[in-house]
């Protein structure tokens, strides 16, 4: 082998090397951004959620790691604002701002919109630890929460198929869920004078955006018993 055989091939075996670590930074980066995009989709989750038992501390542990400036102030803003009752008096029956999806969807049959959700989490096993209703926003968030640390998983164990699939899931979900109300609820608790929640909202709306459809969203303040259920912290109807 010539000597200039030998350099082409050294250079060969260089590229390929720098090729590799060029991917492990990738995907080093990646599975950075996943985690840290599940803390923030998780803390928006919880602000959603009915405060109840260690709700506060859970909040304020959550947005230690979380670099997003309204977040965390959002959280601070919890500890001081937030309660059972104020939650049902915005999210509830009669509240200026419904916190379920099917709310601001007035042509959509709500058993289908809730069979769908329902089929999409069985296909990734998620298990809400929330007790809200399927179509509840702390469920959705949560659900978005949770596909991040599976694609995460995904990722650190080689399954790049998995994670892909996951990720897609991701976008489809928020295109076809979360971004059919998530202007017009930020936009409500924007106006519901509770600085929290309305951090909380902005969050939601900068990771979302509008409606990628523009589609007409019908506002219905309240639903009817058969499809509301009592509303009480802990999943119990009163």
């Amino acid at each position: 082998m010539t000597k200039s055989m030998k350099c082409l091939n050294a250079l060969d075996f260089a590229g390929k090397d720098i090729d590799q670590v060029s991917i492990m930074k990738t995907q080093e980066n990646r599975a950075r951004d996943l985690l840290a995009e599940a803390a923030e989709w998780r803390l928006i989750s919880l602000l959603f959620d009915c405060p109840s038992n260690d709700w506060l501390k859970q909040v304020a542990d959550l947005a230690t790691p979380v670099a997003d400036k309204k977040l965390k102030r959002a959280a601070k803003a919890a500890q001081k604002e937030a309660s059972e009752g104020l939650f049902h008096s915005i999210f509830g029956p009669g509240g200026p701002a419904p916190g379920r999806e099917v709310s601001y969807r007035g042509w959509v049959q709500p058993g289908y919109m809730l069979a769908e959700l329902n089929s999409f989490y069985e296909a990734f096993s998620y298990k809400p630890i929330t007790n809200e209703v399927p179509d509840h926003v702390a469920v959705e968030t949560g659900f978005i929460a949770y596909l991040r640390l599976k694609e995460l998983f995904a990722l650190e164990n080689g399954d790049n198929e998995s994670a892909d699939v996951t990720s897609r899931a991701s976008i489809t979900f928020v295109d076809d869920h979360i971004s059919k109300y998530a202007q017009r609820l930020s936009k409500l608790l924007a106006a519901s004078g509770i600085n929290y929640l309305k951090l909380a909202g902005a969050a939601l709306f900068d990771r979302v955006g509008p409606d990628r459809e523009k589609s007409k969203q019908i506002f219905l303040p309240v639903l009817d018993e058969e499809n509301e259920p009592g509303f009480e912290c802990g999943g119990a109807a009163i």
